[in-house]
């Protein structure tokens, strides 16, 4: 029986701004795509659709992922609910943002080429319809907030990178550099990276040392108190 069949019915979208990071390049990327149906039609937008009576929220940001990347279990997080009456010319549709961390080079490429998107670095952002412009920057400065007190920015990497391209991270995620002296210091004296013996060698004639980041010691410090803040 519907209860509230006198009331007004309002749409839920779920709209996903897609981070990804190649830790051979010095921007953060975000994946877009041309819209191929109206209203704005050809325009650049995130990737979004509407949630289905079966799923919950974060049920559809995941299938929106996935059905774009191939990709299952990224880093996921619920972002605001953007609910302007007048945001969507199409009708009166709230739409649940998210945001999600992916590593570039396991990706399936595709899969994205088949739904019409391209990793666009953020210095190069379009404008996208509606408010996606205001959810690309609200999930920015989350991002940020989390990258300073969580160590999520490992979620940007391969499992095993040398120093210089996690720092190459973090500097695409604040747009600004960091002394590479006192970074490098900073992240060894956490003791939550793993030296490895195999060096990355494409850069440099030297090479520089692989490191892995280590979930449990992360996950045990935790338990004692730890704060992680770079």
């Amino acid at each position: 029986m519907d209860f509230y069949q006198q009331e007004h019915r309002t749409l839920v979208a779920v709209d996903s701004i897609i981070f990804g990071f190649n830790e051979n390049d010095y921007e953060l990327k975000l994946l877009l795509l041309k819209r191929n149906f109206e209203p704005a039609k050809g325009e650049w937008s995130l990737m979004g659709g509407f949630v289905t009576p079966e799923e919950s929220l974060d049920e559809a940001a995941q299938r929106i992922v996935q059905k774009l990347t191939g990709l299952e279990n990224v880093y996921m997080e619920q972002l605001y609910a953007f609910g302007d009456p007048r945001r969507d010319p199409g009708g009166r549709i709230i739409s649940v943002a998210y945001f999600s961390l992916i590593k570039i080079n396991e990706y399936d490429k595709e899969l994205v080429k088949k739904n019409g998107a391209s990793w666009i670095p953020l210095s190069e952002l379009p404008e996208l319809i509606f408010d996606h412009n205001d959810m690309v920057s609200t999930a920015l400065r989350k991002l940020r907030i989390r990258a300073r007190t969580q160590p999520i920015g490992f979620e940007l990497l391969p499992k095993k990178f040398t120093i210089p391209q996690l720092q190459r991270l973090y500097e695409a995620i604040y747009q600004k550099p960091f002394d590479k002296r006192n970074f490098r210091r900073k992240v060894l004296t956490m003791g939550l990276l793993d030296k490895l013996e195999e060096k990355e060698k494409e850069t440099s004639k030297k090479g520089a040392f692989y490191y892995q980041f280590n979930t449990a010691k992360y996950e045990e410090l935790l338990r004692r108190g730890f704060n992680f803040e770079l």
